[in-house]
């Protein structure tokens, strides 16, 4: 039997083809920073000075354009000068994935520069903290307001209209009147990831709700379910699964929130490592912070993916049927 072609409308892939696409999503991005940091001719457009010649202002290990350079090259050639030496270099701003690579281990061992400075691994543990009970709070008061709105038509149409309004408002927008009402560390940061996730999840978990088959509510109300019977008994169980789903999305964007809410008061999590490291220009330890948000977020998903699979083993044979 042949196989189906990769492009297939609507036809799920094989396991193969599966782990080949998954890896190529990562190695193609990967191979791309390898030809950008390891060609010269593909981008590298500074000179990174080995030694400074004759011209003043040159020193060992600068990094300068390649037509300034090339400029003062050619002033000393004329003026009969000592030439500068170099060779061509990305900006540092953009560190090779071998330097990233190194980072990963030298970031947890490097130790903080002043007492008042947190480690890398502490830093990792406050932020995700902050996100811990930013999302738990609003999902705490979202989630039954969102199962409210999408079941009852009179529920909806009370908080609907303010929260379509509101979720437009950005949330570090009233990151100063958080600061001024929670104080200047952890309360405003909790409260941006708390009003960047909460009004998006009463809405998402709202339409969730109405997808529900109305014929199982009108079964229910036909065997005289009252209002509670039908909330814990019908709604409730029957959107589970993908309720599930939607705060496996819903906790990504608590962690799109992260960066900014940490900004807010007194610098701390991970952003405070990351903003120390850019102004010493340790960019190497910057990208690996952030990959390392990545990773967390990545690898928190894939646990919670799996334990769904666990809860809810009768929506993975019905995806597969």
């Amino acid at each position: 039997m042949t196989s189906a072609p990769w492009l297939a409308p609507r036809i799920a892939l094989s396991q193969q083809r599966e782990r080949v696409l998954t890896l190529l999503s990562f190695l193609l991005p990967l191979l791309i920073w390898a030809a950008v940091s390891y060609t010269p001719f593909i981008w590298h457009p500074n000179m990174e000075i080995t030694e400074p010649g004759s011209v003043n202002y040159f020193q060992e290990g600068m990094q300068i354009e390649r037509e300034t350079f090339q400029e003062e090259y050619n002033t000393q050639l004329e003026a009969g000068g000592e030439l500068p030496q170099g060779f061509r270099a990305n900006p540092v701003y953009l560190p090779a994935p071998h330097e990233v690579a190194i980072a990963f281990y030298t970031s947890f061992t490097t130790e903080p520069r002043r007492r008042s400075e947190q480690w890398l691994h502490e830093s990792l543990w406050h932020s995700i903290q902050i996100i811990f009970w930013g999302f738990t709070l609003s999902s705490i008061l979202g989630v039954p307001l969102g199962i409210l709105s999408g079941t009852f038509a009179a529920v909806s149409r009370l908080h609907e209209p303010f929260i379509e309004f509101f979720r437009y408002l950005p949330a570090p927008a009233f990151g100063a009147l958080a600061v001024a009402i929670l104080g200047i560390y952890d309360g405003p940061k909790i409260a941006i990831i708390f009003i960047g996730t909460f009004f998006q999840q009463v809405l998402v978990i709202s339409n969730t709700t109405r997808k529900l088959d109305i014929a199982l509510l009108e079964a229910a109300l036909t065997l005289g379910a009252n209002r509670r019977q039908l909330l814990f008994k019908v709604v409730i169980p029957g959107v589970l699964p993908q309720l599930y789903k939607d705060q496996r999305i819903l906790l990504g964007w608590a962690w799109t929130y992260l960066i900014v809410a940490e900004l807010i008061g007194t610098s701390s999590g991970i952003t405070w490592f990351i903003t120390q490291q850019a102004r010493y220009q340790n960019f190497d330890n910057v990208f690996a912070a952030i990959m390392m948000i990545g990773i967390i977020g990545l690898l928190s998903d894939l646990l919670l993916a799996r334990l769904g699979k666990r809860l809810f083993p009768w929506e993975r044979s019905s995806n597969k049927s």
